[in-house]
């Protein structure tokens, strides 16, 4: 089917209290495990390219790529730019033909933030194309224990109207507790927080550095608000360690090596889909 925005998607997944993953991709194997996966479970998807690749000489063809596979998929996919840090980064995806694009001026002051994130809402609601956007940091799990476990970055609640306001963004990352790639300790998120920001917007809300939470975790969050979580660590861990398991094999190959990646990627992809609940949500 057509690639399409997953503004209503998320929507309904507001309304039906479950959420929908975002899978980050780098390569073909890799995006190839994630469709099987949506199709599998019959759920809708989020497919992304991060903004570090977006200025890749290939990443056109890429995007080219993955718009033709969701041509052919019969459930509703977005293609959508994952942490793009410039207004250029922003322009290039809407330009690649991307249906949703995250805009992040997280580390930026919060009135720099607001106007950078509106500038680029305007750019991309002329384009019919949504926006999301980011209010507090979600740092590093490398770096867990010296900020997400002590609270920096943490989303205020106070500013959450105000910047939705005046940025009409229309999905809102929040920092909450979570953090990208591996953490060093233990997650924790504050579900609390989570509720109040639920109470002040009615947009779809966003929890980046899903990899790491447990199910239990991510449950949770889905119950306090969460709509959309953002994967890529976990798939690339389970991808990596079966690359090394066929690598180290007897009658390793490289045909072997690089056709576990597929695998790997729609295993991890499924049991998100179970777990947020949208399986058979298409």
């Amino acid at each position: 089917m057509p690639l399409t925005s997953i503004h209503d998607e998320l929507k309904k997944a507001q309304e039906g209290h479950y959420a929908l993953p975002l899978f980050d991709t780098l390569e073909m194997l890799a995006t190839v495990g994630i469709f099987s996966a949506l199709e599998m479970r019959q759920a809708p998807g989020i497919v992304a390219i991060p903004g570090g690749w977006i200025n890749r000489p290939s990443a056109g063809e890429f995007a080219l790529y993955i718009r033709a596979m969701a041509e052919a998929a019969s459930v509703p996919v977005s293609l959508m730019l994952d942490h793009g840090r410039s207004f250029e980064s922003c322009m290039k995806a809407l330009s690649f033909g991307f249906t949703d694009i995250m805009y992040d001026g997280s580390q930026l002051p919060l009135e720099e933030n607001i106007a950078n994130t509106r500038e680029i809402v305007r750019a991309a609601h002329a384009m019919g194309v949504c926006v999301e956007a980011e209010i507090g940091h979600v740092g590093r799990g490398a770096e867990y224990e010296s900020f997400g476990a002590r609270r920096r970055g943490f989303t205020d609640a106070a500013f959450v109207e105000q910047f939705v306001a005046e940025t009409d963004a229309d999905y809102l990352a929040v920092a909450i507790g979570s953090a990208h790639g591996l953490y060093q300790g233990e997650p924790r998120l504050d579900l609390d927080l989570l509720g109040q920001i639920r109470q002040r917007v009615d947009i779809p809300l966003v929890m980046h550095g899903g990899s790491g939470l447990s199910d239990d975790q991510f449950r949770a969050a889905i119950a306090a608000g969460i709509v959309k979580i953002n994967i890529f660590t976990n798939l690339s861990v389970a991808a990596t360690a079966r690359m090394i398991a066929a690598a180290t094999a007897e009658g390793a190959s490289y045909p072997r090596i690089v056709g576990v990646i597929s695998d790997a990627f729609c295993e991890r992809c499924c049991h998100h889909l179970d777990v947020f609940g949208a399986s058979g949500k298409a």
